[in-house]
């Protein structure tokens, strides 16, 4: 699996309901397990840690000893969760190879400066994409529109820290970018890049798929003790001129690192 970070992307609502969702079982055996979560700093296992996988709509928990099972299959690259109280909202995007090898991910504590700002999966577009698409086998959820927007609260922060605005993991997005990374096979369409825009001034555009992407937020956008605003823009087709047409993405996971 991929990682892109914060300076690949400086270079250059209706929330999904699971209304059939498939709960695995806990198991005490930890011993027979090899698929475990643990904390990124001491390496225990983290007991109650929710695993979820929105497009099977399958999620489980961890045991006692942070270890958990699986009984679930994917069909291609699928987006996988890892939620728990107290520790900052992790996703990773996996594929079958990487699903059938033993999973341990280390999650970090949040601090008092984190905040989750929306942990659903969101789906934005128009609901017209190709098989071809960058990771279209992964979209579970309708589209909402061509944008999102979300207002919150930000207290606490120390403006003398570096404060990021995080995207957990974001699939299907079909610039000339991510079609040169063979992250996509449309060999002759592309997309303008998704916009990230916050408090209403332009910050970033994302150029290619992946998890853990970061944006550094210019301090002097932020409001520390007011309401502050996110809103992202999926692309356009470049190539299709007769009509709008926008470019189908789903993401998972914002928050706000200090």
């Amino acid at each position: 699996m991929n990682k892109f970070y914060a300076f690949l992307l400086l270079f250059f609502s209706l929330s999904p309901v699971y209304s059939d969702t498939i709960t695995g079982h806990v198991s005490e055996k930890g011993s027979t397990l090899q698929n475990r979560i643990i904390d990124k700093n001491t390496g225990i296992g983290i007991s109650g840690a929710t695993i979820a996988f929105p497009k099977e709509n399958y999620s489980t928990k961890t045991n006692k000893d942070g270890y958990f099972e699986l009984d679930t299959s994917i069909d291609g690259t699928s987006i996988m969760s890892v939620q728990k109280n107290k520790y900052k909202p992790f996703s990773m995007t996996i594929n079958e190879k990487t699903f059938t090898k033993p999973i341990e991910i280390g999650i970090e504590k949040s601090n008092a400066h984190d905040i989750s700002i929306d942990s659903e999966m969101h789906h934005l577009g128009d609901n017209s994409y190709s098989d071809n698409s960058a990771n279209a086998s992964e979209f579970q959820t309708e589209a909402i529109g061509p944008f999102f927007t979300k207002r919150f609260n930000l207290k606490n922060l120390n403006l003398n820290s570096p404060v990021y605005l995080v995207i957990g993991s974001i699939i299907g997005i079909d610039t000339l970018m991510a079609r040169t990374m063979n992250q996509n096979k449309r060999p002759n369409a592309y997309a303008s890049p998704p916009e990230v825009y916050f408090n209403g001034n332009k910050v970033a555009e994302i150029q290619i798929n992946g998890d853990g992407q970061k944006i550094k937020l210019p301090p002097h956008l932020i409001k520390k003790n007011g309401i502050n605003e996110v809103t992202i823009k999926t692309g356009k087709n470049i190539m299709q001129t007769a009509y709008v047409d926008y470019d189908d993405i789903e993401f998972m996971n914002l928050m706000i690192e200090n």
